[in-house]
């Protein structure tokens, strides 16, 4: 099998069609066993240890797994099915125990050490001396200073939570699939806009099934939950969807959420950290659960006034549009849809002509033009994973190579639901040869249909331009060492680069160069573009309470000892308490499909969102002050923020951009929370 393996033989860009979900296992092995070696490799050097010879050997060790790694689980998010699920659950404990063989090994570890004892009298680089602290702290927070009973307990630990983390993953994936809405009755179908009528009615021919079909995937659940008059239809959907992991059926998350929380505090205690937050925030902007508590308490009592008052507007109007005596959860889009439509004229059947998805990919690429130098080729030569995936290649207006972009943008079956950015291949220097990144962004945008193009909410184009903001920190990396390199960055500070791109598409100057009608080519009436600037902040209280519930919720589960929790929905009312709107639904847990804090990376950090905001409120700022495409400001955030990766403390890297720190009365200001 190795040699016809392709995961094994050199490449540039992923060889996607010549994969069989067959070479996966033992690539991996293979690659393990490699990285193995190099690391024994760095242990047997007789030379006293040096920078050179333990810290930056050890930086480019694995590189081969590291990519094999990168693809493998790429296509587990977007492309997956039963093998590669499988393969994941093998191949993810063998993962981390490597990762654990290497941290926990005491001679690489006693190098390392001896490099780091002496870094004062070595003459580093910044980056250099953020590398050496990295690496020491990769060994020292994973229990390299730790006895050896204690170590093979951290072994178990990690082992665990690996599988535990996988299975969330797969029975929310799996709960999101299973649920279908079959509507035989069109009336059922009142409000909902033609282009989600047609896209049902494809979903219902594609299953065989007469009719109409709605789904739990976001482009078919959204537009219903915003749309369908019917509200015992909205209700079942709202349900179905706050239900996933949450059934008692197999695919039940309930014990998973409460193993993970406990293993994860458990790891941290082992390492001497009062619990999971505090052992995360260490290494975040933030530094301390206190400091993030004390940021989630400050925005609520200014947002909790205004969403009050927002609620019970929504709530006046609901009872007089259709004398609704109490607004439930699956109400709330509806009737702030309706409300926005009343005060604004402005509804998304209005504006999605305007948004044809290839006129706004053209848009940010004209954007990432006009602001970094950058133009995107789009290229058919770049193997994909699945056909719709598109490849362009990257240069400067020199005709330098930058990078590789993929861009994925609709749902199927074997993609999770949401929208994230990723990369195949990091960008780094090695041998005197800068070596650029292959960047992608994941989306789940309605296809085409059979008469209309791919047309975007105004949610969905400020989605991708906050994947695409992403992208192009990864993009325009330019640091020494991959592990330092684009987004690797601390994770309240990986949102900037992407939350700020969204302003973008408020500006007039920027709708004028993509928001063209898909038939007639005429451009977004200016009118339609003030009702847009107008509406940003239209329920703004509302929304920044949701969010904080999500940050509190993950800080309730992160920030204190979880060993005598019981029960999964209890905790999280009692994590809600302070946010809550509308009343609960008995049937409804939001942990147990809480992805981004149980499976992704954000345990402890889903406060990076609000606290990213106020650093992109503060940024924008700047921009707006001098012009939103102004060379000097652009130039100046492509130089301090998107090449510098993680090279030294965000903060830093922010007031060289900015010349002070962040204002978040920005925020404040730009939500209509203060005035």
């Amino acid at each position: 099998m190795q040699k016809q393996n392709p995961l094994l033989q050199p490449f540039d860009t992923a060889p996607f069609s010549q994969i069989k979900n067959a070479h996966f296992k033992p690539a991996f092995e293979q690659a393990i066993a490699n990285a193995r070696a190099e690391i024994d490799t760095i242990t047997a050097n007789t030379e006293a240890p040096t920078f050179e010879n333990t810290i930056e050997a050890l930086e480019f060790a694995g590189q081969q797994l590291d990519r094999i790694s990168s693809i493998f689980f790429n296509l587990n998010s977007a492309e997956t099915n039963d093998v590669i699920q499988a393969i994941a659950q093998e191949v993810s404990p063998l993962l981390s125990e490597f990762g654990n063989d290497i941290t926990l090994n005491e001679e690489l570890f006693k190098r390392v050490k001896i490099v780091y004892e002496n870094k004062n009298a070595l003459v580093l680089t910044p980056e250099q001396q953020t590398l050496l602290d990295k690496k020491y702290k990769s060994f020292s927070r994973n229990g390299a200073n730790l006895p050896e009973n204690k170590k093979q307990q951290l072994r178990d630990i990690d082992k665990k939570l690996a599988k535990l983390k996988l299975t969330f993953g797969e029975n929310v994936l799996a709960e999101t699939n299973k649920y279908t809405l079959h509507i035989t009755d069109e009336k059922d179908l009142a409000g909902l806009p033609d282009h989600a009528k047609e896209a049902a009615a494809q979903t219902a021919e594609e299953m065989g099934k007469q009719g109409w079909v709605i789904t739990l995937q976001y482009p078919s659940y959204i537009p219903f939950m915003t749309y369908a008059d019917n509200r015992e239809l909205r209700k079942k959907l709202a349900i179905a969807s706050g239900a996933k992991g949450f059934q008692n059926n197999e695919h039940d998350n309930q014990k998973n959420v409460l193993e993970i929380a406990k293993l994860r505090h458990q790891r941290a205690q082992l390492l001497g950290y009062n619990t999971h937050a505090h052992f995360v925030l260490e290494e975040r902007m933030a530094e301390n659960p206190q400091k993030v508590e004390g940021f989630l308490q400050e925005l609520l009592e200014k947002a909790k006034p205004a969403a009050k008052r927002e609620f019970e507007e929504l709530s006046a109007f609901a009872k007089k549009t259709d004398d609704i005596d109490q607004l439930q959860k699956w109400d709330s889009a509806y009737y702030t849809e309706k409300l926005k439509q009343e005060r604004f004229d402005l509804d998304d059947e209005k504006l999605k002509p305007y948004f044809k998805l290839e006129n706004v990919i053209e848009g940010a690429f004209t954007i990432a033009l006009k602001l970094y130098g950058i133009k995107f080729t789009e290229v058919f030569d770049v193997d994909t994973y699945q056909e719709d995936v598109k490849t362009f290649r990257v240069k400067d207006t020199n005709g330098h190579d930058i990078a590789i972009f993929y861009a994925d943008f609709h749902p199927r079956p074997g993609k999770r639901g949401g929208a994230w950015m990723t990369s195949y291949k990091p960008q780094y220097v090695k041998d005197g040869k800068n070596e650029r990144p292959h960047i992608s962004i994941v989306c789940n945008f309605t296809k085409p249909g059979k008469t209309k193009p791919s047309l975007l909410t105004f949610n969905e184009v400020t989605t991708l331009f906050h994947e695409f903001g992403h992208a192009l920190h990864g993009m325009l990396a330019n640091t020494t060492y991959p592990s330092l390199s684009g987004t690797s960055v601390f994770w309240d500070f990986v949102e900037l680069p992407s939350q700020i791109l969204e302003n973008w598409c408020y500006e007039k100057e920027a709708l004028e160069l993509f928001a063209k009608h898909y038939e007639t080519g005429e451009s977004l009436p200016m009118e339609l573009i003030e009702k847009i600037k107008a509406s940003f902040s239209f329920m703004e209280g509302m929304q920044t309470l949701r969010q904080l519930s999500f940050g509190l919720l993950d800080m309730g589960w992160h920030g204190s000892d979880p060993s005598a929790i019981k029960d999964v929905k209890t905790k999280e009312e009692n994590a809600f308490g302070d946010t809550q709107l509308f009343p609960d639904i008995a049937e409804n847990c939001m942990s147990t499909s809480f992805s981004h804090i149980f499976q992704g990376g954000y345990s402890s950090g889903y406060y990076s969102y609000k606290w990213a905001e106020v650093l992109d409120a503060d940024a924008f700022a700047y921009f707006m002050e001098k012009g939103i495409f102004n060379s000097e400001v652009a130039a100046k955030f492509k130089e301090h923020i998107l090449s510098k990766g993680g090279i030294e403390h965000p903060m830093t890297l922010y007031k060289r951009f900015r010349g002070k720190e962040p204002n978040p009365n920005a925020l404040l200001k730009r939500a209509g929370l203060i005035f």
